[in-house]
């Protein structure tokens, strides 16, 4: 299985460690990065996972911030792209099973990486099971970022580059 995975700069190491981990599994990964320490725009990495899992370039993603709510957020705004920000294993099996997600989302510095590669795990190998009902909630959830704007526009984090670059975002 491909899997693309994107992470901000909070939570680097812990990406390298579930990198070897799908590695050490026989998957192939995409590592959108980032690759340092330094501090980054996280949404990039978002976006970039799941567009690679909606293009079909992988077959599923995983997203990691410091929490897990920004990059997960991020990656939800990609039309075809159903993201859960996932804390435990049911909910990693529910999610996956009855609502299709495509790209997972894990808080490194909140789930602790034995609970993290459990719940890969089950997100890996738990099957979507459509219903009539759930293809019906995707199409709803679908519909709610048909006029994103970030869908599809490579440009759309250039403002936000800028002010980064300008030094206006402060943690």
């Amino acid at each position: 299985m491909v899997i693309s995975i994107g992470c901000d700069h909070i939570v680097t190491n812990i990406k390298n460690e579930v990198v070897n981990y799908l590695t050490s599994k026989g998957h192939k990964v995409i590592d959108n990065g980032t690759s340092n320490l330094v501090r980054t725009h996280y949404p990039i990495y978002g976006k970039l996972t799941a567009e690679q899992v909606v293009n079909g370039e992988a077959d599923l993603g995983i997203v990691i911030c410091g929490t897990g709510v920004g990059i997960t957020n991020s990656a939800t705004k990609i039309k075809g792209a159903r993201t859960a920000l996932v804390r435990d294993v049911e909910t990693a099996r529910y999610s996956r099973e009855q609502l299709g997600i495509n790209v997972l989302g894990l808080g490194g510095r909140i789930t602790g990486m034995g609970l993290m590669e459990n719940i890969i795990d089950v997100f890996l190998e738990t099957e979507f099971n459509p219903t009539e009902e759930n293809k019906k909630l995707i199409a709803q959830l679908d519909s709610l970022i048909d006029n994103d704007l970030a869908n599809g526009d490579d440009h759309f984090f250039d403002e936000f580059i800028e002010k980064w670059d300008k030094g206006l975002y402060h943690d």
